[in-house]
């Protein structure tokens, strides 16, 4: 049995970058800092994030710097030749197709998810 499932939950490191495609599609990377559980690292460990559809339409209205998300997803390696060199490159990047928004609104402690097959577990009161 295959298994490629990430769960993490930490803080955004800078606001998302945003793309539409003429196709309709929209596509958001971002970082993500989540804390080392050993107290001896004040250093965190930083994975980068991919959004598509829903998933990316809500982390670019409600998702910026600083804000405690969760995510699951897999792990994906993009894998591209440098132009300038030729030589191979790579990067791990995580596939988010599940976001949860877990810092509180301005003024409750609601949190919101959203699955990137368009079904979300929105509270009704939630303006998304």
């Amino acid at each position: 049995m295959d298994l490629n499932h990430i769960q993490l939950v930490g803080r955004v490191g800078a606001d998302p970058e945003v793309r539409y495609f003429e196709s309709g599609a929209t596509k958001c990377a971002l970082t993500l800092a989540v804390d080392k559980r050993q107290r001896h690292s004040e250093k965190p460990d930083w994975f980068n994030l991919e959004m598509w559809s829903k998933t990316a339409e809500v982390a670019a209205s409600y998702v910026r710097k600083g804000k405690l998300i969760g995510v699951s997803g897999s792990l994906e390696i993009q894998r591209w030749q440098n132009p300038e060199d030729g030589s191979e490159r790579s990067k791990p990047i995580i596939r988010v197709n599940r976001l949860e928004l877990l810092s509180p609104k301005q003024d409750d402690n609601d949190s919101s998810s959203i699955d990137s097959d368009n079904n979300s577990d929105l509270d009704d009161d939630c303006p998304i």
